[in-house]
């Protein structure tokens, strides 16, 4: 036997290998390996029985000779870059158990012989370049338990007799491919099936009855032609015969056409059920009141069909739902006070539909709940109090509907929301100043309702707001210059107001056209906003309108002059800003020293305490107060003072002064009002999509690779983890703590340490003999990397013994099984970005895992992997807007 599995070995492997007789059992897998020469592979190993190459970097074809390995069982060839056609021959390897060629370049067609494998357990072709029909032989091999042919370009139709022979089957894949005509009945004659995916293809006919699958755990028939009844007025009878399924966890059969209604047995399937997407299907008439039977599901969705009726109240008893999904239906009646016993429900969807009355107020008190969408409705009445006091929304959309009364002035209290859509109502009265508290918007349109007053200054410190529509409103006074410092913000609109004086023209207000201050007779614009009327100052510096035309080459002046002050008044302030850092007296800090107490904490560290402060000139900051009974308190302080005095990054957090006495040492440090990047990842209170979760990387890693690459001499930090990352008002990523970084102003490359970093982050070469390097930073960045999108710390009580957060991810990635190990809230299987998200989550997983070799010489540096990162953001987003039509 052997093997080096996961050793992080690369460059090419020795032909000497394939020259050792007396192997039975060959594994390389889960290396960079990238050469080999497989043209003498089978020649002289007759008594191999295992060979895994897998999950390398390993080009060419697989040989003819292959089929000269007789007695090999296990062929694993899986995730590399091989390409060309599959050898016929293989068909000759009688002993072979299990094909494994998953995630290659193979093209060409399925060969048929393949099928003739008497005892071939494990077929994988997954995610190829695999064309014409699947041969029917495939279908003949009656010790099949696992077929994943998904991911290719089948084409044709299914044999009718495909399940006679499937006796064993447990697992079949055959989605995404381009298959059609009808599911052939004979499917139900392999009994074994727990999974049965087919999802993604073009298949057209009635849905078979299933009924006689009774081992089957999940369902996927999603996005095919498939109709459930002969008549719109029939019921979906292929839901019946699900009944008998009692192991039925996912039922996925969204984007179909199945014209049909659904049955009062539906309250009859599994206990076991968990998720039912059932969107886009045409499903007519009422919600039989017997779903409320399904007391395990967590999500169904039966979003844009043609349900009509009531919604009924016994769907209340679904305790443990977490999203409920019915909008765009023809739903009518009030919104039952019964959903209020869904104390676990977190998505609330009923957008599209006919519902009438208020919004029953008990839904404020589903502590649970984060995302609401009741817009296009008839809803009316008011806002129930207790939705502004609910502290965990994250999206409110009650846009399109009746809606009336005031905004309240506890809108901030809504600390987490980024979504809130209150547009087309009949609100009263200003927006509140207190809008200020959404922190997180990002998302703001009060368009088209009855609003008056002045537009709030405070509103300029919702500063990662992206979109803000004022538009259609009774809105008079000035536009706030303070809107100016909107960093992101990308759509603007205040048309249709009473709006008057001078436009501004810094910030972001340079990207807007005139479409966005349109009929806001009183406003008028500088020189940037030629498409407006311009604004004359009189001898008191205030705006007077008048209509002017200005010849072409004065008007190229003006905007240049513009420009010139735009630029200097940017200057001015980055001055401003380096003539902030200074030395700060203790004197200057003690009336804030005197009130530090729990309530002004903001962390503990190995070395002292964090606390929020104010100084004298009313900035906010954080004083990091050393203890300095601890022992290393002072050489951490000095250690900061050295290297945080001397970089500059915007991703590194910045010293505005020190305090040093013998008695007592400080940092005050820029004030990152929304805290450590553990706590976002790690508390139900707050949530980070993906792509937010991507730029935080992004973050991170310039920060590392300016240390260690873009500055004077390489520092190393040493202590990589969220808990150091913190994030400013605009949810950019800054690293923090340096205590135990090391400069190496000597010209090493590696030095010896008795610090310690956290465990669980620590590379293997400084818990073992103390080396401290770049690569051990990249070591940090990767098990963070794997943190952020798993959601699991690395001292998670699962892990222990040889399971570790590495090895688990490692494990997923090898079985493509991402979907295993994410967290919860990244990918959902009804995104219609989920393909997209997923390949995203799986380039980042493998970028990890270079990050994570176990020798320190093998891993890549940090700028490759702010590179790579760069390249994986750039791909998700074009798919995302590509999909979207933008």
């Amino acid at each position: 036997m052997l093997s080096t599995e996961g050793a992080s070995l690369t460059g090419d492997i020795p032909s000497s290998i394939f020259d050792i007789s007396s192997l039975t059992v060959l594994r390389f897998a889960n290396n960079s390996l990238s050469s080999w020469d497989p043209s003498n592979m089978c020649n002289n190993m007759p008594n191999i029985k295992t060979l895994s190459l897998s999950r390398n970097r390993l080009q060419h074809h697989i040989p003819p000779n292959i089929q000269k390995c007789e007695h090999l069982q296990l062929l694993d060839l899986s995730s590399n870059n091989l390409s060309g056609t599959i050898p016929r021959e293989i068909g000759n390897m009688s002993m072979l158990r299990e094909l494994n060629l998953r995630s290659n370049h193979f093209t060409g067609e399925l060969p048929q012989e393949i099928g003739t494998l008497p005892i071939l357990q494990y077929l994988d072709v997954f995610n190829n370049s695999l064309s014409g029909s699947i041969p029917s032989s495939i279908f003949n091999i009656s010790t099949l338990k696992t077929l994943q042919l998904s991911g290719n370009e089948f084409s044709g139709s299914l044999p009718s007799d495909m399940g006679d022979s499937l006796v064993n089957l447990e697992r079949l894949y055959l989605s995404r491919n381009k298959l059609i005509g009808p599911i052939p009945t004979s499917i139900t004659n392999a009994s074994k099936l727990t999974l049965l995916g087919i999802n993604s293809n073009s298949f057209s006919g009635s849905i078979p009855d299933f009924g006689n699958l009774r081992l089957l755990q999940r369902l996927y028939i999603w996005g095919n032609s498939l109709s459930g009844a002969q008549a719109p007025s029939q019921e979906l009878r292929f839901l019946s015969s699900l009944t008998n399924c009692r192991y039925l966890m996912d039922l996925v059969m969204s984007d179909n056409p199945l014209n049909g209604i659904l049955p009062t047995s539906i309250g009859n399937l599994s206990s076991s059920l968990e998720y039912i997407g059932a969107s886009n299907n045409n499903i007519k008439g009422a919600i039989p009141s017997e779903i409320g039977k399904l007391s395990s599901l967590l999500t169904i969705n039966l979003g844009r069909n043609q349900l009509s009726g009531a919604i009924p109240p016994k769907i209340g008893k679904m305790a443990k739902l977490q999203e409920l999904g019915l909008s765009g239906n023809q739903l009518e009646g009030y919104i039952p006070n019964d959903l209020c016993g869904m104390n676990n429900l977190g998505v609330l969807r009923l957008g599209g539909n006919m519902l009438v009355g208020p919004i029953p107020k008990c839904l404020g008190e589903i502590k649970s709940l984060r995302e609401i969408y009741l817009g296009s409705n008839q809803l009316n009445s008011t806002i129930p109090p207790n939705f502004w006091t609910h502290r965990d929304f994250l999206v409110l959309n009650l846009s399109k509907n009746n809606f009336m009364g005031q905004l309240s002035y506890e809108i901030g209290n809504l600390k987490t929301i980024y979504s809130l859509d209150l547009s087309f109502n009949q609100f009263l009265g200003g927006i509140p100043s207190t809008i200020s508290g959404c922190e997180s918007l990002q998302y703001l349109n009060l368009s088209n309702n009855l609003l008056r007053g002045a537009i709030p200054n405070t509103l300029g410190n919702v500063k990662g707001l992206i979109a803000l529509d004022l538009s259609f409103n009774n809105l008079s006074g000035l536009i706030p210059d303070s809107l100016e410092g909107l960093p992101f913000l990308e759509h603007f609109s205040v048309s249709n107001n009473k709006l008057e004086g001078e436009i501004p023209d810094g910030g972001r207000f340079g990207n807007f056209t005139a479409q966005s201050f349109a009929n806001n007779f009183g406003l008028c614009g500088g020189p940037v906003w030629f498409q407006i009327q311009s604004c004359l100052k009189d001898e008191g510096g205030v705006s007077i309108k008048y209509m002017i035309i200005i010849p072409s080459l004065s008007l190229v002046v003006i905007v240049a002059i513009a420009m010139l002050v735009l630029i200097t008044r940017r200057k001015q302030k980055n001055e401003r800003r380096i003539r902030n850092s200074r030395r700060i007296s203790y004197i200057e800090l003690e009336p804030d020293i005197t009130s530090f107490s729990e309530t002004n904490l903001l962390g503990r560290g190995s070395y002292g305490s964090v606390y929020k402060a104010t100084l004298s000139d009313g900035l906010e900051v954080a004083v990091k107060v050393f203890d300095l009974q601890i022992q290393g308190a002072a050489k951490s302080f000095a250690t900061e003072t050295e290297i945080l005095c001397n970089i500059r990054h915007r991703n590194l957090v910045r010293v505005i002064g020190c305090c040093s006495s013998k008695e007592f040492k400080a940092l005050v440090l820029t004030y990152m009002p929304n805290g450590s990047l553990d706590k976002w990842l790690h508390s139900d209170m707050y949530g980070l999509d993906l792509i937010k979760r991507l730029e935080l990387a992004i973050d991170v890693a310039a920060a590392l690779e300016y240390l260690h690459h873009g500055y004077t001499f390489p520092i190393v930090h040493s202590d990589v983890k969220p808990s150091n990352v913190l994030l400013d008002q605009y949810m950019v990523a800054h690293l923090a703590d340096f205590g135990i970084s090391k400069l190496f102003d000597g010209g090493e490359a590696v030095v010896q340490t008795r610090t310690m970093a956290t465990i669980g982050y620590a590379a293997p070469e400084l818990g073992t003999e103390g080396k401290v390097s770049t690569s051990g930073d990249v070591y940090s960045f990767g098990i963070m990397q794997l943190e952020m999108l798993t959601g699991k710390k690395p001292t998670d009580d699962m892990f222990g013994g040889e399971m570790s957060l590495k090895e688990w991810v490692n494990e997923a990635l090898h079985e493509n099984a991402v979907m295993r190990i994410v967290a919860p809230a990244l990918l959902s299987r009804e995104d219609k970005h989920l393909y997209q998200k997923e390949q995203c989550v799986s380039s980042i997983f493998y970028l990890a895992m270079k990050c994570l070799a176990f020798s320190p010489y093998e891993r890549i540096n940090m700028i490759e992997v702010g590179t790579t990162l760069h390249k994986i953001y750039a791909t998700i987003v074009a798919s995302i807007e590509q999909i979207n039509g933008v």
